[in-house]
């Protein structure tokens, strides 16, 4: 492919690339010597479960796939025990290995459903950290200086607000920047909010007499909620794992304005005929191209029906799922234990929030007793069916 439309290709949905003239001269480089470029983002597996938010690096990767590059998934099985700071207001709470090692697990068959893991080199990077010494570290410590450190945007806000910074979370931009030594990496991709970490690895391959990876930043996907970034803690995430009705109750709850960012970075439709359809048609097309990418068609297709059965003709979704109690019970219990909903922090924070209904009746107390059967609906889209016997 000619480099012109490669360079559109890489371009949609980028934020920055440092630098478009190095990354020109690098896929010229690709043709003329038949190499395909090496192109790496890395994920710390902090969480077992990938989402929407993470799929927007993985298409990214995928293009470069597409495109006849080396793609390489890292896992930051090292580094994901001491926790990225970026973006952070506190210092993280630190993983076991195990915990990681866990986590990580789960990974392989998630992106799977992105990426062509034929064509995919996975990494992780205990591989060399965890052969080096401590003087091999120190040594890496000389390549960076305080004061860069405490340039970092996110860093600066915790100091004017005379909240704790680790000397650990200050070795995390250079661990980040050695995997794109150790990788000889051309392209490095993340997001916005990992611009500091990328640039180290520039800086880092020029003092290894590497050359400099070019950085590719992608914006963050906000989640459901239209507001913060995608992400479990906000409980505004939309997971590829989670069911078909599910995903397209998620999508179709989300704003108009925010739906063309969506459609941008998680599909390949072409942006005019987007804007040329009428929002709601438009929204129930990006909800369906979701729903198949991470399942099937005919997943996406059931979807949509139930959808349209539960929210246009105010029936109840099929193959509601059913829970026997045999006797009275605390709407929190039967919620978590049903696996209706995945915790009891979960339950209270959308019974405060107005969120579950027991027969057209709003609950407002977590104690609530539950002494007939019924139908529960949690949130817009989920629906227990309680039996009491």
């Amino acid at each position: 492919m000619d480099i012109a439309r490669q360079l559109e290709i890489i371009k949609r949905g980028a934020v920055e690339i440092i630098s478009e003239a190095e990354l020109k001269k690098k896929l010229e480089e690709s043709i003329a010597r038949k190499r395909p470029l090496r192109v790496k983002a890395g994920f710390d597996p902090t969480a077992p479960d990938l989402h929407l938010g993470h799929t927007v690096l993985l298409r990214k990767l995928r293009q470069f796939q597409d495109l006849g590059h080396q793609v390489i998934f890292l896992i930051g099985d090292f580094t994901g025990r001491i926790g990225d700071p970026s973006g952070r207001s506190e210092i993280r709470k630190q993983l076991s290995r195990d915990e990681v090692l866990e986590n990580a697990q789960t990974y392989k068959k998630q992106i799977s459903k992105v990426l062509g893991l034929e064509k995919l080199e996975i990494v992780f990077n205990s591989e060399w950290f965890d052969k080096m010494s401590m003087l091999e570290v120190l040594e890496l410590t000389r390549l960076a200086t305080v004061s860069q450190m405490l340039a970092r945007e996110d860093f600066k806000k915790r100091l004017s607000r005379k909240e704790n910074i680790s000397l650990l979370e200050f070795m995390y931009p250079l661990l980040q920047g050695f995997d794109s030594v150790k990788l000889k990496c051309d392209i490095e991709v993340g997001g916005t909010d990992q611009i500091f970490n990328l640039l180290v690895g520039r800086d880092l391959q020029r003092d290894f007499g590497q050359p400099e990876q070019v950085v590719i930043t992608m914006p963050l996907l906000e989640g459901t909620d239209g507001k913060q970034k995608m992400s479990k803690t906000y409980g505004n995430y939309i997971g590829i794992n989670e069911k078909a009705e599910e995903i397209f109750g998620k999508v179709m709850s989300i704003s108009d304005e925010m739906m063309l960012k969506y459609y941008e970075l998680l599909t390949d439709a072409k942006m005019e005929d987007v804007r040329g359809k009428h929002p709601k048609e438009a929204k129930e097309e990006l909800a369906w191209r979701i729903v198949r990418d991470y399942h099937t068609e005919t997943s996406a297709d059931s979807a949509r029906r139930n959808f349209d059965n539960v929210f246009k003709n105010k029936e109840l979704p099929g193959g509601l799922n059913e829970y026997t109690i045999s006797g009275d019970k605390k709407i929190l219990d039967i919620l978590t234990d049903s696996g209706i909903v995945k915790s009891r922090n979960e339950v209270r924070r959308l019974i405060r929030q107005g969120g579950v209904i027991f027969d057209e009746h709003k609950i407002s107390n977590e104690d609530f007793l539950i002494t007939k059967s019924g139908i529960a609906k949690i949130g817009p889209r989920r629906f227990l069916r309680i039996i009491r016997k």
